[in-house]
């Protein structure tokens, strides 16, 4: 059902339409091109995103790569690159704890090998929730977005539940972000792109572009 918001909303796709499939370019280019370090550094980034800045938690992401630490380094010795996000000593045994999951015997990383395995972006999405501290419903789906997958999955942050809201996909908020009640959003919203035709993934990027005024990851 198209409101007067909904057509707010797609004038403003129409304008930055193609931004949007450059942008979902880059993200398909992330995983087509990129090595399982650079995987690995996506995954990490996630972890590092809840309550926090995007900004930061790249720069971090960024700074701890360039040092060489992001695969080699304690948790003590991360957490000194975590300043600008929140909970910074938990993310940093977060990001130790995935990198021991994602090397293998020989030391090396693993991360895009492990996920080629699975078939599914589903399957993806389930047993980075069931499996990786620090990731829930949503940092999975904004993880397999930024590496190309977003077209089966929503990212429920508070930004695009309140313009779900506006558009009248939902009709308050929840609470609580339960999996029922994330994956029911999730239905939701994806019905409703396909009654306006705007894929899910530049649905995402389109209302956090309405309220950051930019796209970024």
């Amino acid at each position: 059902m198209k409101n007067e918001y909904f057509y707010k909303v797609e004038k403003v796709y129409l304008e930055i339409k193609d931004d949007i499939a450059k942008r979902l370019n880059e993200y398909k280019e992330i995983w087509d091109k990129g090595t399982n370090e650079d995987i690995h550094a996506e995954l990490s980034f996630c972890i590092l995103t809840p309550q926090s800045k995007a900004r930061n938690a790249w720069k971090a992401i960024t700074n701890m790569r360039e040092d060489g630490v992001l695969f080699t380094g304690d948790a003590e010795t991360l957490t000194e690159y975590l300043n600008i996000v929140r909970f910074k000593n938990n993310k940093a045994k977060y990001l130790v704890e995935l990198r021991n999951q994602m090397t293998d015997k020989d030391g090396k990383i693993i991360t895009k090998d492990f996920f080629e395995k699975m078939p599914t972006v589903q399957e993806r999405r389930n047993w980075i929730v069931e499996n990786i501290k620090g990731m829930s419903w949503k940092e999975a789906g904004h993880f397999l977005r930024n590496v190309g997958f977003g077209q089966e999955v929503a990212i429920l942050d508070r930004h695009i539940l309140k313009n779900l809201v506006r558009l009248q996909v939902i009709e308050e908020i929840p609470k609580t972000l339960n999996k029922k009640t994330y994956l029911e959003i999730e239905d939701k919203m994806k019905k409703f792109c396909e009654e306006v035709s705007i894929p899910m993934d530049n649905m995402d990027l389109l209302l956090w572009y309405l309220e950051a005024g930019e796209i970024f990851k």
